[in-house]
C-alpha cells in the first residue's frame, strides 16, 4: 500500500511540475486600455475580439441585436456593447467599472482590462493598471492630448508599465489626415518628456471601421508600421519576479494536528527548494526548509505565484503577516517610508489621521506624517498639498506602528504596493507604492528604561489615565475639567490639565483650524497625554476634538481603561447662547472660517464612557458624578 501511495504521489508531482513548465512557456500578455472618456476604448476591444475571431456565433448574433436595440443603424455593430457590461454604462455610453476580457490568437493569449475614462473613476483605472504588462493609451484624433490622457500616462508610468502603445483613434472622423496624426505625435513628445517611460509606439486606427486594428488600411497609405494586434503580439511582458530573491508572506499557519506545523501562502517572488536556509521577518529567526507541500504532492522546489505550505526543520515563531525570505538575501525592514499614493476616496486624506495599512497578508496601523507634494497632471509639476482629495496623485511620508518587511515597488511590485483602509468603514481609501525607507526608520530606536510605569503608579498610589473631554465650544468642557481636577487634587491624585487654548499658546501655536491642522493638534495632544500617563499622572484634556477618527486614534495609544472619553453634549443652541468668547457671533458673521458647529462639523462620540449635558445640573454635581464613577478605575490593580 505504501509503495502504491508513493507511486501515485510521484505521478502527481511530475504532473504538477509539467503543468508549471507549460504555464511558464505560455505567453500571456495582460494589458489595459486607457485614455479620456469617449476615446473609443470599449469599441476598440470589441473590434479586436471580433476581428481576431474570438467570438462565438451566438455572441455575434446577440451583438447585432443589442446594437439595433441601443440605436445603431441596421447592418452596423456597436462593438462597445461587448465590453460595457453594466446597465449604467450602456445607458450613458461610458465605462464605469474595469471590464476584463480574455482572447487568444495563434501567437499569444491576452487578458485585457477596459478601464474608465472619466476623471471620477481614475481609481478604477489605477486598479486595472496595477497588474498590466502593457498599456494601450487611446487618443481621439479630433481632440488630441487631453488632461485625462496625461493623468493616465502618469499613472501608467508610476505603476511601472513601461510598454505603452498609443492609439490615435477615430482617424475616419478626420479624413485619415497624416497632418493630424503628426500634430498629435509632436504633442506626445512633450508629454513623454515628463515621464520615466520609453518612447511609445504610435498607431493610427479607426476602431469603428477596423482600420489599423488587425490589418493595415488602404485609407492610411502614409502609415506602414505595425497594426495594433501585431504590436500586442510582440509587446514585451513586464519583468516578473522569478529572478528576485525568495519572498513569501505567511497567510495561514497550517496546523491540522499536533504532529504537523507549516506556514501557508503564495510565493511572491523567487524560488525556494528543500534544504534552503530561510529567515522569518521581522523577527530574523532562521531555519531550513524540510518540506514543500501542495494540495496534491510534495515538491523539491517551487517558484513565484505557487501556493504551498512550507515546513521547517525546527520550531520557529512565524505567524500571519510575517515574511519568509532567503536568509542570504533578506528583505528590508522599516516602519517609515517615502511613497507615491493615488487617493481614491471622497473623504480627505490628512496628515496625522490613523488608517489601516495593508501590504500582502500584513495589516498594521499607519498615518501620513507629511504630504510632500501632489502632481499637477497637466504639467507633471509638483505643487503644495495640505490634504489629499479624490484622484490626487502625491508623494507622501507614511509611518507605521511597527516595523514590517518590504521591497521597493520598482524592485518587487507585490511587496512594495499597499492600500490604506478606513478604520471605521473598512472602505479602501488609497493605493500606494513604496519608494524607499526614510533614514529615521533605521536610525531611531525605542529605549527601555529601568523605571517602569508600574513603579511610577505605585509611587503615586493610583493608575495613570487620561480623561478626554470633548464637545462644542462653549459646552463647558474646560469648566467641568477644572472641577474634576480640583476633586482629584483634594484626594491626593497627581493630575495635569491640558486645555485647548493654553496648548495653542505654546506647543501648537504653529497650527491653525483647517481640518489638517485640527488633526495634527489632536495627534500632538494625544502623544503628550500618553507620556504623562506613562509617568503615572491623571491627565485631563479639554479640546473640541471634533472628529471621531482622531479621537479613536488617540484612544488607540492607551491600554484598556486608560482612556476615558467624556462627551460634554450641551446642545449647540445653548453653547451658542453662552458664547463666552464671542466666537459664535464672529463665526456667524463670517469672520471665523471652519468654526466647529457653524462652518465645520462636530462628530459626537458613538460610545463614550461618560455623557454630560452641562445645561442640566451644576458643574460641581457633574464633576462629583465623574469622580465617583472613576474611583475604581484609578485604583492600582484595576483593569478598568
Amino acid at each position: 500500500m505504501d509503495e502504491h501511495r508513493e507511486s501515485v504521489r510521484g505521478i502527481a508531482q511530475r504532473g504538477i511540475e509539467a503543468y508549471l513548465n507549460d504555464q511558464a512557456r505560455q505567453d500571456l500578455l495582460r494589458f489595459i486600455t486607457c485614455g479620456s472618456v469617449d476615446d473609443g476604448k470599449s469599441t476598440l476591444i470589441g473590434r479586436l475580439l471580433y476581428e481576431a475571431k474570438c467570438l462565438f456565433e451566438d455572441q455575434v448574433n446577440a451583438l447585432h441585436s443589442d446594437s439595433i436595440r441601443f440605436g445603431t443603424q441596421a447592418g452596423e455593430i456597436d462593438f462597445a456593447l461587448l465590453v460595457d457590461g453594466l446597465s449604467a454604462e450602456r445607458e450613458q455610453g461610458i465605462t464605469i467599472d474595469v471590464a476584463y476580457r480574455f482572447f487568444k490568437t495563434d501567437k499569444r493569449s491576452f487578458i485585457v482590462a477596459d478601464t474608465p475614462g472619466h476623471e471620477q473613476y481614475t481609481r478604477n483605472m489605477a486598479t486595472g493598471a496595477s497588474t498590466a504588462d502593457a498599456a494601450v493609451l487611446l487618443i481621439d484624433a479630433r481632440q488630441g492630448v487631453l488632461p485625462q490622457t496625461r493623468r493616465h500616462a502618469y499613472i501608467v508610468s508610476l505603476l511601472g508599465v513601461e510598454s505603452v502603445i498609443v492609439v490615435i483613434n477615430k482617424m475616419d472622423l478626420v479624413d485619415y489626415k497624416q497632418t493630424v496624426f503628426n500634430q498629435i505625435c509632436v504633442a506626445l513628445e512633450e508629454v513623454w518628456s515628463g515621464l520615466e517611460l520609453p518612447s511609445p509606439l504610435v498607431i493610427p486606427v479607426s476602431a469603428l471601421r477596423g482600420d489599423g486594428v488587425v490589418t493595415l488600411s488602404s485609407l492610411l497609405p502614409w502609415y506602414d508600421g505595425q497594426t495594433l494586434l501585431s504590436a500586442l503580439e510582440s509587446a514585451p511582458r513586464k519583468q516578473r519576479t522569478l529572478e528576485h530573491p525568495f519572498r513569501m508572506f505567511v497567510q495561514w499557519v497550517n496546523r491540522p494536528h499536533l504532529d504537523f506545523r507549516g506556514v501557508s501562502g503564495t510565493i511572491n517572488s523567487g524560488k525556494v527548494s528543500v534544504g534552503d536556509e530561510i529567515s522569518v521577518l521581522p523577527s530574523g529567526q532562521r531555519a531550513k526548509v524540510s518540506e514543500l507541500i501542495t494540495m496534491d504532492a510534495s515538491l523539491s522546489s517551487a517558484q513565484s505565484d505557487q501556493a504551498l505550505t512550507i515546513v521547517f526543520d525546527r520550531e520557529i515563531d512565524a505567524s500571519r503577516g510575517d515574511m519568509i525570505c532567503s536568509a542570504s538575501a533578506p528583505a528590508e525592514v522599516a516602519d517609515h517610508f517615502s511613497a507615491h499614493i493615488v487617493w481614491m476616496s471622497e473623504a480627505q486624506g490628512l496628515c496625522g489621521r490613523s488608517y489601516l495599512f495593508k501590504l500582502g497578508a500584513l495589516t498594521v496601523s499607519a498615518s501620513l506624517t507629511e504630504i510632500k507634494y501632489s502632481v499637477d497632471v497637466e504639467t507633471y509639476k509638483d505643487q503644495p498639498c495640505a490634504a489629499l482629495e479624490l484622484n490626487d496623485i502625491a508623494r507622501i511620508h507614511i509611518k507605521l506602528d511597527q516595523s514590517i518587511p518590504f521591497e521597493s515597488y520598482r524592485d518587487c511590485e507585490s511587496l512594495g504596493s499597499f492600500i490604506l483602509i478606513d478604520k471605521r468603514t473598512f472602505s479602501t481609501l488609497a493605493a500606494g507604492m513604496i519608494q524607499h525607507p526614510l533614514r529615521r526608520a533605521t536610525n531611531i530606536y525605542r529605549h527601555d528604561h529601568s523605571i517602569k510605569r508600574q513603579s511610577r503608579q505605585q509611587l503615586n498610589g493610583h493608575r495613570g489615565v487620561v480623561l478626554w473631554f470633548t464637545g462644542l465650544s462653549g459646552s463647558g468642557k474646560s469648566t467641568l475639567a477644572d472641577h474634576v481636577e480640583r476633586i482629584l487634587h483634594a484626594q491626593g491624585v497627581r493630575t495635569y490639565l491640558l486645555d485647548g487654548d493654553n496648548v495653542r499658546h505654546g506647543l501648537n501655536r504653529d497650527l491653525g483650524f483647517t481640518p489638517s491642522d485640527r488633526v495634527e493638534n489632536i495627534r500632538r495632544i494625544a502623544e503628550v497625554a500618553k507620556l504623562m500617563v506613562d509617568a503615572g499622572l491623571v491627565v485631563l484634556t479639554a479640546f473640541i476634538s471634533p472628529y471621531r477618527d482622531d479621537r479613536a486614534q488617540a484612544r488607540n495609544l492607551f491600554a484598556n481603561g486608560e482612556f476615558q472619553e467624556i462627551y460634554v453634549s450641551t446642545p449647540l443652541a445653548i453653547a451658542e447662547a453662552r458664547d463666552p468668547k464671542g466666537l459664535y457671533k464672529k463665526a456667524r458673521a463670517g469672520l471665523i472660517p471652519n468654526f466647529t458647529g457653524i462652518g465645520s462639523p462636530y462628530e459626537p462620540p458613538y460610545a463614550p464612557e461618560f455623557t454630560i449635558d452641562t445645561s442640566e445640573g451644576t458643574p460641581e454635581d457633574s464633576a462629583e458624578f465623574i469622580f465617583e464613577t472613576l474611583a475604581n478605575v484609578l485604583k492600582l490593580g484595576s483593569e478598568g
